[in-house]
C-alpha cells in the first residue's frame, strides 16, 4: 500500500486537471473529433445512426458496412474483418451493423482495435438471447417504486407532444450494450396505460426508440377488462374478457405495429389475476398470448408470486408453476427472479429454473439496489449474476430482464457506479459467459480511466478490485451466513431484526425468516423443517440439506443452526457472524481509501460525489453491524471475538431509528446524520 500511495503521489505531480464531467454521458463519452471514412449501404434511421457513430467517435482503418446473410449469424449478429487495411462488417440486420458499430468504439476504447499495425483478424458476436428488455417500475404519476435517481425519464403529461433529448439518449446507451427491449411501466400496473390516450403517448416513445432496436412493451393489470372496459368480470375464459383483449390487441398493434407484449404480475401483493375467478396462472397467460399471437407479440407472464398458503414464502413460486409446465402458449415465458424470495443480497437461485422443461423462462435480475443501500451504496451486481449463472446454464433460459435503476438524476443512476450495473446487464444479457472482471474493466475504461494511458492503469486496478468486491461486502455488513430480509418496515434500506408490527402478515417480518432463539439462528429449509431443499435437483438436495456439507455462505437460508455450531473457518458460528458483519464494515473503509488514490485521475465533480456516498456507506455499514449483532447478541448470550470492533451504538437508540421514507426514495445525507 505504501508503495502504492507513493505511486500516486508521484503521477500526481505529472498529470494536469481533469476536465469536469457530471456523469451524464455514462459509457459514451468518447471524442467527437474522429473523422472515419464509412461506406454504407442504403441509407436508413438505423444505418444513419450506425454511420454517425462511427464518424465521431472511430478513429482506426477505413469501414465498410456490408448486409448480409450470413448462416452463421443470429439476425443481430454481426461479423468485423481485418483485412488488406480495412474493416468489414457484416450482419444480416441493420440494427446488427449498429451493435457492431458500438462494439468496434469499444474495442477502441478498450485496446484500439482496428490500427494499420495490428494483423489481420475476425470478430464474430451473436447475442445469447433474442430478447434483452428492461423493466422499468415507472408509474405514471413520474414516481420510480424502487427507483432511486430521480423521477420517471417518462414525462407523460407532456407527451406525445414534447420530446425529450434524453429519450433518444437512453435509447441510444441501450442500443451500445445490446438491450433491445423495454418494459415502460411498473408491474403494479394501472390499467389506464392502456387507454387511446396513453397508446398515444407510448407510440411517441417507440417512434424514438425504433430507430436503436428497442421495441416497447408494457406491464398491464389483469383486471382491465372491468376498470377500463366497464365488464363486470376479468375471468380469461370468458367470451366477453377475451373479446377485449383482443380488440385491445388490435388496437395497440394499429398505433404501434412493432409492438412487443405483455408483462403482467397477477396473484402477487394484491394485483388481480386469474386465481381471482378460480383459473390458473397457465389459462390466465394463454388468454392474453392467443389475443397477442396473430402479431407476433409475447406474454411475459411473472412467477413472483407468494401467499400464506405455505409455511414457506421461498417455495410459493414451484408450488404454484411447477405444475403447469407443458400448459403454457409457445409464445409466453415464465419470468422468475433469481433467487426464491426478492432479491436478497445472496440468495441461492430459484428452484423453479430448470423444474419446468417444457416451458420457456427468463430470468429476472434487480439493477436496481432495492435491498443493497439504494443509490447510496456501491454495488456492483454483476459477480452476483454470475454467480447465478454457475447455477443455471444460460442456454436454458429463453430471455432476460433487469429491473431498471434510471431516472432523472443528471447522471442517470443516482451513484456514479450504479450506471456499472445497467452496463453490466446489458453486457451479460448479450454474452452471459462474459465474466464480471471484464466486464468492470470495460466499463472503468470507458468512464474513468484512459486504457492507452499507462499512468492510469495502478490505480484503475484498484478501482477495479474495489468494484469486484462490493458486493460481497454488502452481503456482509448486512446479512452474511444466509440471513435474509432483516430490513426496516416501510423502506428496505436500514437494519431491523427485531421488526414486529402489530397485524402484518408474518412472511413481512424480519424474524419470520432469522428465527432468532437461545438456541440458535436461522430458517429451517431441510427436511426437518420447511422442506425446500426437496425443490432442488438431488445433488444440491442433498448438499443443501445436510448442515455439515451445506455451504457458509447459504447455511442460515437452509438451516436453523446452533449458536455454536462449527464453520468451515473452525470457528463457533456467532464468532462467524462477528467476523462477517466486521469484515464488511472494514472492507467499505478500504474502499474509501482506494478511492482517494484515484482523485488526480479523475474530474472533482464525480471523484466527490463517489467520496460523499462512500463516507454514508461506511457510517450504514456500522449502523448494520451493531444493529444486528447488538440484537442477536440477546439470544447467543455470548461475546463478541476480542479482534472484532466493539459497537458504536446502545441497541435501544438504534430501535429509535425511523427514517422518513419509503422504496420509492434514496434518504439523503441529512436524514442519516439525523436518524433517531
Amino acid at each position: 500500500m505504501k508503495q502504492l500511495l507513493s505511486l500516486f503521489l508521484l503521477l500526481s505531480c505529472l498529470l494536469g486537471p481533469v476536465s469536469a464531467e457530471d456523469g451524464s454521458r455514462l459509457w459514451l463519452r468518447q471524442s467527437t473529433d474522429a473523422h472515419a471514412q464509412i461506406t454504407a449501404p442504403r441509407q436508413s434511421p438505423t444505418l444513419n445512426i450506425a454511420v454517425r457513430e462511427l464518424k465521431q467517435a472511430w478513429k482506426g482503418l477505413p469501414v465498410t458496412l456490408v448486409l448480409k446473410k450470413d448462416k452463421q449469424l443470429s439476425s443481430e449478429g454481426f461479423r468485423i474483418r481485418q483485412a488488406n487495411g480495412k474493416l468489414t462488417v457484416t450482419s444480416p440486420s441493420e440494427t446488427g451493423l449498429l451493435y457492431a458499430a458500438y462494439h468496434l468504439i469499444r474495442l477502441q476504447e478498450m485496446r484500439n482495435f482496428g490500427k494499420p499495425s495490428e494483423t489481420d483478424q475476425e470478430i464474430t458476436e451473436n447475442p445469447a438471447y433474442d430478447l434483452r428488455i428492461l423493466n422499468h417500475w415507472d408509474n405514471l404519476d413520474r414516481s420510480i417504486e424502487r427507483g432511486y435517481a430521480g423521477k420517471s425519464l417518462w414525462n407523460w403529461e407532456e407527451l406525445p407532444g414534447t420530446l425529450s433529448d434524453r429519450y433518444e439518449a437512453y435509447a441510444r446507451a441501450n442500443a451500445s450494450i445490446g438491450i433491445n427491449a423495454t418494459v415502460l411501466n411498473n408491474v403494479n400496473a394501472s390499467s389506464k396505460i392502456l387507454s387511446a390516450e396513453y397508446l398515444e403517448k407510448v407510440k411517441a416513445l417507440a417512434d424514438i426508440f425504433r430507430p436503436y432496436g428497442i421495441k416497447v412493451y408494457l406491464s398491464i393489470n389483469f383486471a382491465s377488462p372491468m376498470q377500463l372496459g366497464g365488464l363486470s368480470t376479468a375471468d380469461p375464459l370468458d367470451k366477453d374478457v377475451i373479446a377485449w383483449w383482443k380488440q385491445k390487441a388490435k388496437e395497440i398493434y394499429c398505433t404501434i405495429p412493432d409492438f412487443g407484449g405483455f408483462l403482467v404480475k397477477a396473484n402477487s401483493e394484491g394485483q388481480p389475476g386469474p386465481c381471482d375467478f378460480n383459473r390458473t396462472h397457465a389459462e390466465g397467460a394463454n388468454m392474453l398470448a392467443d389475443a397477442l399471437k396473430p402479431y407476433k407479440g409475447i406474454v411475459m407472464w411473472r412467477a413472483f408470486v407468494y401467499s400464506p398458503t405455505d409455511a414457506d414464502r421461498a417455495k410459493q413460486a414451484y408450488l404454484e408453476f411447477q405444475p403447469l409446465d407443458g400448459q403454457f402458449r409457445d409464445n409466453v415465458i415464465v419470468q422468475i427472479k433469481n433467487g426464491p424470495v426478492d432479491f436478497q443480497p445472496r440468495e441461492p437461485y430459484s428452484p423453479l429454473f430448470g423444474a419446468m422443461p417444457q416451458t420457456p423462462q427468463m430470468v429476472e435480475f434487480q439493477i436496481t439496489q432495492e435491498y443493497l443501500g439504494f443509490s447510496n451504496h456501491l454495488a456492483y451486481l454483476a459477480p452476483m449474476w454470475e454467480e447465478f449463472f454457475d447455477f443455471v446454464k444460460p442456454a436454458s433460459l429463453k430471455a432476460i430482464a433487469g429491473v431498471a435503476n434510471i431516472g432523472t438524476d443528471t447522471n442517470w443512476c443516482g451513484h456514479p457506479f450504479a450506471q456499472a450495473n445497467w452496463y453490466a446487464f446489458g453486457r451479460m444479457a448479450w454474452n452471459p459467459s462474459l465474466t464480471s472482471g471484464t466486464i468492470a474493466e470495460e466499463w472503468l475504461k470507458q468512464t474513468f480511466f484512459d486504457a492507452s494511458n499507462p499512468k492510469h492503469a495502478p490505480i484503475a486496478y484498484e478501482i477495479h478490485n474495489m468494484m469486484m468486491e462490493s458486493r460481497e461486502a454488502v452481503v456482509d455488513y448486512m446479512m452474511p451466513l444466509g440471513l435474509h430480509h432483516l430490513f426496516a418496515w416501510g423502506h428496505h434500506y436500514g437494519p431491523e431484526p427485531w421488526c414486529d408490527v402489530p397485524g402484518a402478515r408474518p412472511d413481512w417480518m424480519p424474524s419470520y425468516y432469522h428465527k432468532a432463539d437461545k438456541q440458535g439462528i436461522g430458517f429451517d429449509r431441510s427436511h426437518t423443517g420447511s422442506n425446500a431443499t426437496a425443490q432442488y435437483p438431488d445433488s444440491l438436495c442433498h448438499l443443501y440439506d445436510d448442515i455439515r456439507t451445506c455451504p457458509d455462505e447459504y447455511l442460515l437460508w437452509f438451516h436453523h443452526a446452533p449458536w455454536g455450531h462449527t464453520m468451515q473457518s473452525g470457528r463457533t458460528l456467532w464468532d462467524e457472524l462477528c467476523y462477517r458483519y466486521d469484515h464488511g464494515v472494514q472492507q467499505v473503509r478500504s474502499f474509501q481509501k482506494k478511492w482517494d488514490l484515484a482523485e488526480n485521475y479523475i474530474d472533482a465533480e464525480r471523484f466527490k460525489d463517489v467520496q460523499s456516498r462512500l463516507k454514508i456507506q461506511a457510517r450504514d455499514a456500522v449502523w448494520w453491524k451493531d444493529a444486528c449483532l447488538l440484537y442477536f447478541q440477546e439470544f447467543s448470550g455470548m461475546r463478541a471475538p476480542y479482534e472484532v470492533e466493539r459497537p458504536i451504538h446502545e441497541l435501544d437508540d438504534l430501535k429509535q431509528v425511523k427514517l422518513p421514507i419509503d422504496n420509492h426514495e434514496c434518504p439523503t445525507p441529512k436524514m442519516l446524520n439525523e436518524r433517531r
